[in-house]
């Protein structure tokens, strides 16, 4: 019986795993580095990345070392579901900002990770581990708690199913957890996901809706986890969203509830700029 032999990577395989070292611990690779990261010949990684840096997608620095290129930046901000949502939605994440000068954050999903478009933060607001362009896991974040509840059923069984990484003692620890969240999320229409990254930081998080009104995004604000009242964030977060979904094109979010009209926001006193 002959031996099944595994097909070589295709050079197109071979190029994104060049990009695919990079990381944010990792942003600045030797070719050796490149060679031991993507497993490939030390010869094949340096044509590779001749390659790369002729077309302007890496960058070589003044010690050697190799960088991301402007080239890739600049097709990145092409994706329509970056640059016109993140251009959409700046003036509400602003006045979110403004309002409280916490970490404000607009975020989507991809695959089994929330990717994160924007942030915010003032320099006293509390630590969060999201940088643009960064992914954390949908189970662990507020944002990612409003996308996933939102997702195909397939994709949220499949995250159900695990494994879920656990952050801290209040991370969701299991599926039959999770799937009560979702619920709780689809039928409140927000999320709060206190501790389940770091300890000292608490989100509050609702869903953006596109034209057909499907969720696109999600908006978050994270503050102090003590002494904060997630519920007194509600109001602001979900007209922040709410006004994002209107410029979009959302067709609910045309009709504003009465109650919504009449609600105002004022930022609780900790937070309040001093």
């Amino acid at each position: 019986m002959p031996r099944l032999t595994t097909p070589a990577p295709s050079v197109s395989a071979r190029l994104l795993s060049v990009l695919e070292a990079f990381g944010p611990g990792s942003t600045r690779l030797t070719l050796s580095d490149l060679s031991r990261r993507t497993g490939l010949p030390l010869t094949t990684t340096h044509r590779l990345v001749g390659e790369l840096t002729t077309w302007g997608a890496l960058e070589r620095d003044a010690d050697g070392r190799y960088q991301i290129g402007l080239r890739l930046w600049e097709i990145g901000a092409l994706a329509p579901r970056g640059h016109g949502l993140r251009e959409t939605a700046m003036p509400f994440l602003e006045d979110l900002y403004e309002a409280t000068h916490q970490n404000v954050q607009l975020a989507v999903l991809d695959g089994h990770e929330a990717v994160f478009l924007e942030r915010l933060s003032g320099r006293e607001a509390v630590h969060v581990f999201t940088r643009v362009g960064g992914r954390l896991p949908v189970h662990a974040t507020g944002v990612g708690l409003v996308l996933l509840a939102h997702a195909p059923k397939a994709v949220q069984e499949e995250v159900i199913a695990g494994p879920l990484k656990r952050f801290t003692e209040k991370t969701i620890p299991n599926g039959p957890a999770l799937r009560r969240v979702l619920a709780d999320v689809r039928r409140q229409g927000f999320a709060i996901s206190n501790g389940q990254i770091e300890l000292v930081a608490l989100s509050v998080a609702a869903p953006v809706h596109g034209p057909d009104d499907s969720v696109i995004a999600a908006i978050s604000l994270v503050v102090p986890s003590e002494d904060s009242d997630a519920y007194a964030l509600l109001t602001a977060v979900r007209a922040a969203a709410r006004g994002i979904s209107r410029a979009l094109g959302s067709p609910s979010a045309r009709r504003v509830p009465r109650s919504v009209r009449r609600e105002t926001f004022s930022a609780p006193e900790g937070l309040r700029r001093r």
